[in-house]
């Protein structure tokens, strides 16, 4: 891990998202207490965060090609400086108290069609700047820095926005939320500035039109079993978790938890923390084919049952320790998988691969959210047990397609690949 941060490009890019981890987890906190504030409807929650994930489910993929064909650290500085200047707008209403629902969802939305250029962009940049050998410890570096964001960030957000005001049932104190949103904000500017220092990364080009590039991308993971299987049993997982994660906890904190806002980022700061120490320890142990295999059958059943008792829990403390464990068992996984991913993907169509990855993460997402708004009206305690029930169909598909597990080395590896991607913008 020394080596990759000895190289100025990686940390230029490493210091750039860790601290722009920070501000997506006051903007996670934030934007729910904000609809929640406004209307107080969980519904109307899950219908904004259906707006940002329908626009980044559906440019994901053309955002992966441009990211293969262009420098994708250009997309990233665009992507930022455009999140600054909504952000931005969304304080200066916010703390006037002019805010309204069509707001939120116009922000909701704009940062939803910015997402699926800057994810498959982010995914694509750091196999340009190390070669294959250190993407390992550089994918390490990167998920720590998130998931110490994401341990840190929700904790000390919500603590501002109950502290400063802005109770979910009601217009009255937005100056927290105002605050949570200001520091987003400032953690753009700061993550474009180190974009900005960074050497241009050349593009790989094209001569086919870029829907031609997401055919070849989408045609390559079609043929790869390990990749096909991967993205079905991923898509459906994710399905079932986002709704009660995004939607569910924070109706939950506020509705069950006595400590509100500050439950909420609680909850989310314990499930980084077990992620943080899951992916701490796959930096040092890296699994053997047949120990993934295992694993990546059994994550879900036990991912069933941290959700099933978290939808049973009355206390801030046992919902915390279950998403520790959760988050153990998840982050230990998922860094294994997305490095092999990389380094089993032919160079040129890592950007398009790995925006497949992010779309089977996310695209499923906002049904998700509005279906999980549409049953809390009627049970919280119903949403996380069906969740629950629910994954018991990817590990059912992942025990019976045990070869998604073969992470064979792609023919043209990425190895070698950063000192020719630093080079003039194409």
């Amino acid at each position: 891990m020394r080596t990759v941060l000895s190289r100025r490009e990686y940390r230029l890019l490493w210091l750039g998202q860790a601290v722009s981890h920070l501000g997506d987890q006051f903007h996670l906190i934030a934007l729910p207490w904000l609809v929640l504030a406004v209307t107080g409807d969980p519904l109307q929650l899950g219908l904004v965060l259906a707006a940002a994930g329908v626009p980044r489910a559906v440019l994901m993929l053309f955002g992966g090609a441009l990211a293969d064909r262009f420098s994708p650290r250009t997309l990233m500085l665009a992507s930022n400086v455009v999140r600054f200047a909504i952000t931005v707008l969304l304080v200066v209403a916010v703390a006037g108290g002019t805010v309204e629902l069509w707001m939120v969802y116009g922000v909701a939305l704009s940062f939803g069609v910015v997402s699926g250029f800057f994810l498959p962009a982010a995914e694509a940049t750091l196999p340009r700047v190390l070669p294959g050998e250190e993407l390992a410890a550089g994918n390490s570096l990167m998920m720590i820095a998130d998931q110490v964001a994401q341990f840190v960030g929700p904790a000390l957000a919500g603590s501002i926005v109950a502290l400063l005001g802005g109770a979910a049932d009601g217009r009255s104190g937005l100056t927290g939320i105002a605050v949570a949103f200001g520091v987003d904000a400032a953690t753009f500017a700061f993550a474009a500035l180190t974009l900005a220092l960074m050497r241009p990364l050349a593009g790989f080009g094209s001569e086919h039109h870029p829907l031609r590039d997401v055919a070849d991308g989408l045609r390559h993971a079609w043929h790869h079993d390990t990749t096909r299987t991967m993205v079905i049993v991923i898509a459906l997982a994710n399905f079932l978790l986002t709704g009660p994660l995004l939607v569910g906890l924070p109706v939950l904190a506020s509705t069950r938890f006595a400590e509100g806002a500050a439950a909420f980022g609680m909850i989310l700061s314990g499930y980084a923390l077990g992620n943080l120490v899951g992916m701490a320890v796959a930096g040092v142990a890296t699994p053997s084919p047949r120990v993934l295999g295992v694993l990546g059958v059994a994550i879900f059943p036990f991912l069933a049952v941290i959700y099933g008792a978290l939808g049973l829990v009355t206390s801030t403390a046992v919902a915390v320790a279950l998403m520790v464990v959760g988050g153990i068992g998840n982050g230990y996984l998922s860094i294994t998988i997305i490095s092999l991913l990389q380094r089993m993907t032919p160079s040129h169509l890592v950007g398009r691969v790995m925006a497949l990855l992010m779309l089977s993460m996310y695209g499923l997402g906002p049904v998700s959210q509005v279906i999980a708004g549409a049953v809390l009206q009627v049970s919280a305690t119903g949403l996380f047990i069906g969740a629950a029930a629910g994954l018991l169909v990817p590990a059912a598909l992942a025990f019976r397609h045990r070869g998604m597990w073969d992470f064979t080395p792609a023919p043209s590896p990425a190895d070698g690949l950063a000192g020719a991607a630093l080079d003039t913008v194409p």
